[in-house]
């Protein structure tokens, strides 16, 4: 085991990385992620999550036209003009297209007790970015880059309609991996410092 000094300088050097280096994520790390991904905690230990992994070009491209759509129709019901929404929409494309790995993230509702209980459902998906935040700490750990991205939640059924994922399966958000082509300065944080925090009396 690290000293604790060691594990929390490594917590604390996690940046979100949007620009990467064109090579491939090798197989093995990928299977070393996802083996240390599912010690994330979960409510119940339901584990409800599942991962759809894209490393080639169709599906990119099938989830580029799926999310910039919904991005293009929902920017226009919001009165921007058209060459901010074309700005957008190429940069997300490109985004999506540059990622070596993109990790969609899915709750499986079969996986879910009780799915149709909203607390259940906000625990499930609470669980789901709990397992998110375990495969970024893990790609990080061997040296890859990753962010967050959350455009499947505006277009859920156009994802899994364009990834062909199963009918229980609800996008929750995407990580985009790969080896970083940036060194992001780490950017301001608010503190939880113990003398700062509300003490129940």
């Amino acid at each position: 085991m690290l000293p604790a000094e060691a594990l929390h300088a490594f917590l604390r050097s996690r940046r979100s990385v949007r620009r990467f280096l064109p090579e491939p994520v090798p197989e093995a790390v990928i299977r070393r992620i996802l083996e240390t991904a599912v010690y994330a905690p979960s409510a119940h230990n339901s584990q409800p999550w599942q991962v759809a992994l894209l490393r080639e070009e169709a599906p990119k491209r099938r989830l580029a036209e799926a999310l910039t759509a919904q991005m293009e129709a929902d920017m226009r019901a919001g009165g921007a003009d058209e060459k901010a929404i074309a700005a957008r929409v190429a940069r997300s494309r490109r985004r999506i297209d540059e990622a070596p790995l993109i990790v969609m993230l899915n709750l499986d509702a079969g996986l879910c007790p009780d799915a149709d209980d909203p607390r259940e459902h906000h625990m499930a998906v609470q669980s789901v970015a709990m397992v998110g935040l375990q495969i970024l700490l893990a790609a990080h750990a061997e040296g890859l880059g990753g962010v967050w991205v959350c455009w499947p939640l505006y277009a859920p059924e156009a994802t899994r309609r364009a990834l062909g994922l199963p009918p229980t399966w609800q996008p929750q958000g995407m990580l985009f991996l790969g080896y970083p082509a940036e060194a992001p300065l780490p950017p301001p944080r608010r503190t939880l410092a113990v003398d700062e925090a509300w003490v129940v009396p």
